[in-house]
C-alpha cells in the first residue's frame, strides 16, 4: 500500500532502475505526479518537494536515488558516496558527446592495441585523476549550461578537475569493445575516463553503454515495496 501525502512529506527514499533515454528530471516529474493523483483529491492545492541525488545522462540506465519532503536534505550527503559503473567502451573512434548519443567521427587504427596494453594503461586512471568535463554536459559557463553551447557548434573553455578512481577493472575484451567497472567518487565523469582511455591508447574512444549499479549502499537489490509508477521503470519504495 503506497504511504499517504504526509509520509513522504516527512521524507522517503526511492530506487529506480533508470530506462535508456529517459532525463533524470522526467524521472522525477513523473513520481511527482504519481504520488499526488494517488494521495490527495485536490492536486492543484498540494505540493510535494522530491529531488534526485545524482543525474543519470539520458543514455544511461541504472539506479536513481529520489528523496522526497524532508529527505531532499540528504541530497548532498549521497551525492558524496561512491559510486559503481559498468559499461562498454568502444575504440576506434570518437563522439562529440564522448557516448552514442551523438555520430561517430575521428576514426582511428587499432590494430595496435592488445589485452595486454589494455590492462596496462587501466592501471593509470586509478587514484587521483585530473579530467575535463564533456562539452555535452550540465555544467554551467556564463549563465548557461555546456550542452547549450556544444549544440551549436560553439566550443568553450572547460577547467580541469581532480576527480577519484578506486577500482577500475577489466572485465571482457573484444576489440574493438572493452566491458569495465568502475567506482569513483564525486563528480567523476565516466565519459571523458572512456575519452581519455583511448587517447592513451594511441587511439580514439567513447562509452557505448553505461549502468550506474550502486551508490554507497543503495542498490537496486535494496529494493522494497515496489510502486507502480509507470511500465517503463521499475520503482521501490525503501521501508
Amino acid at each position: 500500500m503506497i504511504p499517504n501525502l504526509s509520509e513522504f512529506k516527512n521524507g522517503k527514499i526511492l530506487l529506480v532502475d533508470k530506462p535508456w533515454g529517459w532525463t533524470s528530471f522526467n524521472i522525477v516529474k513523473k513520481i511527482r505526479s504519481f504520488i499526488l493523483n494517488a494521495t490527495t483529491i485536490n492536486i492543484k492545492k498540494e505540493k510535494l518537494k522530491i529531488g534526485h541525488a545524482g543525474t543519470l545522462d539520458p543514455f544511461a540506465t541504472g539506479l536513481l536515488i529520489v528523496l522526497t519532503g524532508k529527505y531532499t536534505k540528504k541530497v548532498n550527503e549521497i551525492q558524496n558516496y561512491k559510486k559503481v559503473y559498468t559499461g562498454i567502451i568502444k575504440l576506434g573512434c570518437e563522439t562529440l558527446s564522448f557516448d552514442s548519443e551523438t555520430e561517430e567521427y575521428n576514426f582511428s587504427a587499432i590494430s595496435h592495441i592488445t589485452p595486454q596494453l589494455i590492462k596496462k594503461i587501466s592501471k593509470k586512471f586509478l587514484g587521483e585523476i585530473d579530467q575535463y568535463p564533456p562539452y555535452f554536459s550540465a555544467l554551467k559557463t556564463k549563465g548557461k549550461r555546456f550542452y547549450e553551447y556544444a549544440r551549436k557548434g560553439i566550443k568553450i573553455v572547460r577547467q580541469s578537475r581532480r576527480v577519484k578512481i578506486y577500482k577500475f577493472h577489466i572485465l571482457k575484451i573484444g576489440i574493438p569493445y572493452i566491458k569495465f567497472f568502475i567506482e569513483c567518487g564525486k563528480g567523476t565523469y565516466i565519459r571523458s575516463i572512456a575519452q581519455d582511455f583511448g587517447k592513451a591508447l594511441r587511439s580514439g574512444a567513447y562509452i557505448l553503454s553505461l549502468r550506474r549499479e550502486r551508490i554507497g549502499n543503495f542498490s537496486m537489490s535494496c529494493s522494497s515495496i515496489e510502486l507502480k509508477i509507470s511500465k517503463k521503470f521499475p520503482c521501490y519504495l525503501l521501508d
